[in-house]
């Protein structure tokens, strides 16, 4: 902790981190001030306008990232038949039905995204308690409760990121890895920020789009400019 410490501030000594960054400039900072011998992710904070305790505030949705996020990305689906056929030929890692709601009650997920057809939801309904507190309730808004489950399982294994307001308004999310080529990663912070910008929801009253940090997962949190990312916005 004590060197990990030490780095943090070195690094931190380096950067004037009061400052406001173009995306391409705040990727190069961060890629250049890495020292950790692991691939560090890239995330980014979004500080929004939004009271998410008003049904009108809320900020959900699922975004596909166009260069993939480098994350492996565990998935179930609940489904039968030809279904669970589809699931696992799209490359699922866990399909079943009363089976795997069983396994769940017991304690035991091993994985970070849940699909279902709809047909399933009775049995999966069942979950809520503990799959909701998780974020990995499946929701039709997000495209996880489908019949096309080989589609959903594709895009959840390809690069799609959720994300959600937290009740202070901020939405953050991983959008790559360090390790990415500066232009990928560039696409894919645009993207997200993109995506947030859509989803302003019709309640959201004043100033939207507060304050939009980038940072590594050992690295120092760097402001990106709102006008740049606005004139690149799509």
């Amino acid at each position: 902790m004590t060197k990990a410490g030490k780095r943090f501030k070195a690094i931190q000594k380096d950067v004037d981190t009061g400052k406001l960054y173009a995306v391409a400039d705040a990727i190069k900072i961060l890629k250049d001030a890495s020292k950790v011998k692991f691939d560090e992710t890239i995330e980014v904070a979004m500080n929004l306008g939004v009271d998410p305790k008003h049904a009108d505030q809320v900020v959900r949705g699922m975004i596909q990232m166009p260069n993939g996020t480098g994350k492996s990305v565990r998935v179930a689906v609940f489904a039968r038949g030809d279904k669970a056929e589809e699931a696992k030929k799209a490359g699922a890692d866990i399909v079943g039905a009363e089976d795997l709601m069983e396994t769940i009650q017991g304690g035991e997920i091993d994985f970070d995204r849940c699909i279902a057809t709809p047909d399933m939801m009775p049995i999966v309904g069942r979950l809520g308690q503990i799959l909701g507190p998780k974020g990995i309730m499946p929701n039709p808004k997000l495209g996880t409760v489908t019949m096309d489950v080989g589609a959903a399982v594709e895009a959840a294994k390809g690069g799609a990121v959720e994300f959600r307001a937290e009740k202070t308004g901020i939405v953050h999310a991983g959008v790559g890895k360090l390790s990415f080529d500066p232009k990928k990663l560039e696409e894919n912070v645009m993207t997200f920020v993109n995506a947030i910008v859509k989803a302003k929801p019709s309640g959201a009253k004043g100033t939207y789009l507060k304050k939009v940090t980038l940072t590594s997962s050992m690295g120092p949190g760097l402001g990106l400019d709102l006008a740049e990312l606005a004139k690149n916005a799509a």
